[in-house]
């Protein structure tokens, strides 16, 4: 009879071991023999750290990826459809939506950190109910953040967006009000799985949303005549995004300032000139940079010691340089898998060097924020997010693209300066911390 119990109480899903104990040691084991040469001594380490780096991030990478083609279809299918529904989609999807999408997320990640704390402490019991009172929490949120999206064309146009792109953002963004409950079930349940190395499940479940939401699209967009609702109707229903209350805060925070960031940038881009051109090019942009960025967040664990934090930084600085080169050789033709509009192409060649300079950034900056939340050190980079993204950055856009005339190239080198000046402070302070002392802290 107890064998029967305790196979009933056996969990479907098994988690892998920790590893990185025994992954540490043998690194610190190369590291400190003495018996052999420096060279022998880095390339063997190096061998170590990136073998069970790329173990590690390999599934996380293939996540972010197949969520972010997704979101990427549909911004080909709404591009298709015309400009208007292009700078549309990107108003309602970078403008909106993804203000409930940084809520959610940064909320959501608290499980994250409480059920990696109860799960390494064993308290096994902890991990369901810090689940179901996440999502009571998010399903709480998610109805007054409904209202923002019901509200979102009044709203646009009082932020002084045109009456057009308005209209037909709010149609968009009709259709993703059910995502935000999805965001509220997904959310919890992604943290949950994470925090006990579980992650098949996400990218099976992944790969699968992403054949469901192109043949939906298709005949959404093109056979029922849906356009752009069906286009948000089809990611709300298969798009899978992917202890101390003060330090589930801090990562909430510091998630939504980032997040928020770039929503402001598509805000301020609507009110240009020629908002739906400048709209349809930043779009394109940002699809891109975020489809290179997703490699760098997958990428972005890396323990707190700093062979680890230099040999990852490098890693994933190789991987951005590449990608920054692979963007400036298709400048000229890669707009043209969104839209049919040569005015759009040659806005996006102009802002293609923007963007190659912003990929290489991001190729540095998530790995010195996770880094930044491994270390405990959330509440530090949300007041460098404050200062770098909305003090320094969002000022200089705006001067530089109306003050100045630079338009769609000065909002965006807004937010490479805003970066910028992150990613310096980041590798200041992480390369001056003592990791002795962070080691015996943790």
């Amino acid at each position: 009879m107890d064998t029967i119990d305790n196979e009933l109480h056996e969990p479907i899903l098994q988690s892998k071991p920790p590893t990185p104990e025994t992954v540490s040691s043998e690194l610190e084991d190369t590291l400190s023999n003495t018996e052999i040469s420096n060279f022998s001594r880095l390339k063997s380490g190096t061998w170590i750290e990136l073998k069970t780096l790329f173990r590690l991030a390999a599934p996380a990478v293939v996540v972010y990826l197949l969520n972010s083609v997704t979101s990427l279809s549909t911004q080909i299918f709404c591009g298709h459809l015309g400009n208007l529904e292009l700078a549309a989609a990107s108003l309602g999807n970078n403008g909106i939506q993804i203000f409930a999408y940084g809520l959610m997320l940064g909320m959501g990640s608290a499980v994250e950190t409480l059920c990696g704390q109860a799960y390494g402490a064993h308290k096994f019991e902890m991990l369901e109910i810090y689940v179901q009172r996440s999502m009571i929490l998010l399903m709480c949120t998610g109805v007054l953040v409904m209202f923002i999206y019901i509200f979102s064309k009044p709203l646009l146009l009082a932020l002084g967006e045109s009456s057009s792109i308005a209209s037909a953002a709010a149609i968009f963004v009709y259709g993703l009000i059910p995502q935000i409950f999805a965001y509220a079930a997904n959310f919890p349940i992604q943290k949950f799985l994470q925090a006990q190395s579980i992650v098949a499940p996400s990218s099976y479940i992944s790969a699968a949303t992403l054949s469901c939401a192109f043949t939906i699209e298709l005949d959404c967009d093109l056979q029922t005549g849906l356009g752009i609702v069906g286009c948000g109707i089809d990611v709300e229903l298969f798009m899978v995004d992917h202890s101390d209350c003060a330090v589930c805060v801090h990562i909430a925070i510091m998630i939504c300032l980032e997040a928020w960031y770039y929503q402001i940038l598509v805000l301020i881009a609507g009110l240009l000139q020629d908002a739906e051109i400048a709209l349809d090019a930043l779009s394109i942009c940002m699809i891109v940079s975020g489809l290179f960025f997703m490699i760098s967040v997958g990428a972005g664990h890396p323990k707190s010691a700093a062979f680890s934090v230099v040999i990852v930084t490098l890693s994933s600085s190789v991987i951005a340089v590449i990608c920054a080169i692979l963007v400036l050789v298709l400048r000229h033709v890669m707009s043209y898998a969104f839209t049919s509009g040569s005015t759009v192409a040659e806005a996006v060649s102009e802002l293609s060097p923007f963007l190659a300079i912003s990929i290489i950034l991001n190729g540095i900056q998530p790995v010195l924020s996770g880094v930044a939340v491994g270390c405990g050190w959330q509440a530090f980079v949300a007041s460098v997010n404050v200062g770098c993204y909305y003090i320094i950055g969002i000022p200089l856009g705006a001067v530089l693209g109306f003050y100045f005339d630079l338009g769609a190239k000065g909002i965006w080198s807004k937010m490479i300066g805003g970066t910028f000046i992150q990613t310096l402070i980041l590798i200041s302070f992480t390369f001056r911390t003592d990791w002795t002392k962070e080691v015996y802290k943790s």
